[in-house]
């Protein structure tokens, strides 16, 4: 450790349905992250780092716990995550660690707001507000005038410069931002004024796929234009007036998104004032990717690589290496199992990750995952109407099941559609927009992956649809 035996500081910074390729430290082409790349210029990035069910609430729970949504209890927006359930903040506390979070909980629908484990926590009251946002805590609630990912931070930073420096901390740092309702701050109101670049996909006519892809709601053309801050020009129509709505869409979001950099580098300027940057592990990430007009979709759910996708850039000056590289496939699930290894806390059995805390050191792990499974429960939801499925992902290959049925779980729908299925070979069509599923070339592959998401499904105890 970098001060003899004393274990690391965790400082977690998650967004709100930040792509990764809105992070200039994965190439975006469409806005710069000075700060946010700072962590991966002195650390490591994941390039194949996903989630497991791509939802706020179920991807919470699932960083949380170490388990996937049938474990943990939270597969849908409509359910609640029982805080009594071990948790990585929980079991840091309990080994000796100052914990707390300061943001966005979004685990309890129906207004409860339990946050277990922690010493300190400050949540907004489910979404929260950008503006002069109400925090709650264990004793009360108070609203703190100003920009909500400003205060957030201010929070965090002062809660980190009270802690002593005999013992490590464990601070979350969950943001609002850029989720939508978005709205941005003075500070970056004249940024991305210029036309911004649209992803090859923007006007995907999802030829050849599912009936799923194409009768989703939340296509960027069916954006209704009482949500813009502003009319249009007179007569645009079709392309013409998607291409403008996703200028405004992309325009909002990156702005929500250079607030989050800049406070960002308040946080990294913070721990190298309290001269505690090498005893601390640095985190940022998202809850889930998000589609920013890929396939002419603005949201997340599906399976499809955006929404898949997770940021993860990780500090810890002792162990990783600057600009170091990880391909291997982690998940959120593994997320918990590896902070815990930082604070020398033994593995949980319920916990269903691996620490991959060797591989950010360079150091092989054997019989590690080469596939992720992934799950998305909210069929048929009113808002979205994207239908229910589940699927595997190999370094080359995806392979998606829409068995489309709700199941009864709350907040989804009982219409109930054919079962359909895609498969993508991601090194000839890194844009998925070619299902091969039914190609005699790719029979092969099909019945591979198939076995291997039965085999997958039964390793995590998670039970297929009837199809």
């Amino acid at each position: 450790m970098a001060n003899g035996d004393r274990r690391p500081n965790l400082v977690f910074i998650m967004a709100d349905d930040h792509t990764t390729h809105a992070v200039g430290a994965y190439g975006s082409r469409i806005n710069t992250t000075p700060n946010i790349d700072r962590i991966a210029a002195e650390g490591a990035r994941l390039d194949a780092c996903f989630c497991t069910n791509s939802l706020c609430a179920p991807s919470r729970a699932t960083i949380l716990t170490g388990t996937y949504s049938h474990i943990n209890g939270v597969r849908t927006l409509n359910e609640s995550m029982d805080a009594r359930q071990p948790t990585f903040p929980g079991m840091l506390r309990q080994a000796g660690y100052r914990t707390a979070i300061f943001g966005k909980w979004h685990l309890g629908h129906g207004g409860i707001h339990d946050p277990n484990g922690f010493d300190t926590w400050e949540v907004l009251n489910h979404q929260g507000t950008y503006f002069n946002p109400e925090l709650l805590t264990g004793t009360g609630r108070r609203v703190h005038e100003g920009y909500v990912t400003d205060i957030i931070t201010e929070r965090a930073i002062a809660w980190m410069r009270r802690q002593p420096t005999s013992s490590p901390f464990c601070a979350l740092i969950t943001h609002k931002a850029p989720h939508v309702p978005r709205e941005w701050d003075d500070a970056h109101a004249d940024l991305y004024t210029e036309e911004i670049p649209a992803p090859e996909s923007l006007f995907d006519d999802y030829a050849n796929r599912s009936a799923a892809a194409r009768e989703a709601v939340m296509r960027i053309s069916r954006t209704p234009l009482d949500r813009f801050k502003q009319a249009p020009p007179d007569g645009l129509t079709g392309d013409d007036l998607t291409f403008w709505k996703y200028q405004q869409i992309a325009r909002d979001y990156l702005r929500c998104v250079a607030s989050l950099d800049d406070n960002t580098g308040r946080v990294l300027a913070g721990l190298d004032e309290l001269g505690i940057a090498d005893d601390t592990v640095v985190v940022y990430t998202s809850d889930q990717g998000y589609f920013l007009g890929d396939h002419g979709w603005t949201d997340k759910r599906f399976m499809y690589e955006e929404s898949l996708r997770m940021p993860f850039l990780i500090r810890y000056p002792p162990e990783i290496r600057p600009g170091t590289t990880i391909d291997d496939i982690v998940t959120n699930v593994d997320f918990a199992q590896t902070f815990l290894d930082y604070g020398g806390v033994d593995e949980h059995p319920r916990m269903q990750g691996r620490s991959f805390r060797l591989l950010l050191r360079g150091e092989p792990v054997a019989n590690w995952p080469t596939s992720v499974y992934y799950r998305y429960w909210m069929h048929d939801d009113p808002t979205n109407h994207v239908r229910a499925h589940y699927g595997i992902r190999t370094k080359r290959h995806k392979l998606i099941c829409y068995y489309s049925d709700g199941l009864g779980l709350p907040g989804t729908s009982d219409r109930r559609f054919p079962v359909e299925w895609e498969l993508f070979d991601l090194e000839e069509d890194p844009l998925e927009m070619r299902n091969v599923c039914d190609l005699p070339d790719y029979a092969e592959v099909r019945s591979v992956l198939q076995q291997q998401l039965a085999r997958i499904q039964e390793e995590v105890g998670d039970l297929p649809a009837a199809l």
